[in-house]
């Protein structure tokens, strides 16, 4: 709608004073509509926020927040990020729950039990996770141009955030930003249960060894992925936001 001259002049009046009613109560000040705009709610407002870091302990690089579009990583970078998850103090302590746990099922009866035992069931969990980090996160995804990062979702129920944080195992996004077959993962984690025949004892059939070591490493990664998805849920509820 346009306006002509003697509209426009009418823009300009002082407009009639209506601050106070009949009974002679003032009325409360309206506001502004050139000073101070009243904000619509924010329908884009902060949600899924990830920390650097779970508890301050559990490293969380990989993780993007929701709702959050970053560019590609360079294979430099690829090879940090690997670095961080393998080598942050945090992993040396998990890798000692994990080796326990191994050493408690016998899981290599060879390596024996007590101190000397456990220290060859730890070093071997930990070259199978450096190798599997560097596999996932930097050399496959290098080749096949995938992004190695979990991008959070964020939003919506139990069920449908836990199947997505488990699906991403299988997808993953292109450096394009595109979905594509999570090759980093399935081959990346495959290749180094492969070649963990190189170092562990052939007691068994190594075949079998080889798809156990592919199945937990995979395992892990999608609980992590499900930790990730909920810990913005979890620190906002229990914490308040402090982790």
């Amino acid at each position: 709608m346009r306006f002509g001259l003697d509209d426009a002049s009418l823009l300009t009046q002082d407009p009639p004073k209506t601050d106070a009613t009949s009974d002679g109560k003032s009325l409360p000040d309206a506001p502004s509509s050139v000073g101070s705009p009243v904000k619509p709610p924010d329908s884009n407002e902060e949600y899924g926020k990830q920390p650097k870091r779970i508890l301050w302990i559990v490293p969380n690089y990989r993780a993007v927040s929701a709702n959050t579009q970053l560019p590609p990583l360079n294979f430099k970078q690829e090879l940090w990020l690997a670095t961080q998850d393998t080598f942050d103090y945090s992993d040396f302590i998990f890798v000692g729950a994990l080796a326990g746990i191994d050493m408690a099922g016998k899981s290599q009866p060879s390596f024996g039990q007590g101190a000397e035992g456990f220290g060859k069931y730890y070093w071997h969990v930990f070259v199978d996770g450096g190798i599997e980090n560097y596999m996932t996160e930097a050399i496959v995804p290098a080749v096949t141009r995938e992004d190695p990062r979990y991008y959070t979702m964020g939003k919506g129920g139990f069920f449908k955030r836990t199947g997505y944080s488990v699906s991403r195992l299988f997808i993953t996004r292109t450096n394009n930003g595109g979905s594509t077959f999570n090759l980093s993962e399935v081959v990346g984690a495959g290749a180094a249960a492969g070649i963990g025949n190189a170092y562990y004892p052939h007691e068994y059939n190594p075949w079998v060894k080889t798809y156990q070591r592919w199945g937990t490493q995979v395992g892990l990664d999608g609980v992590f992925n499900a930790l990730k998805e909920f810990w913005p849920d979890i620190d906002h509820a229990i914490f308040h936001g402090k982790y």
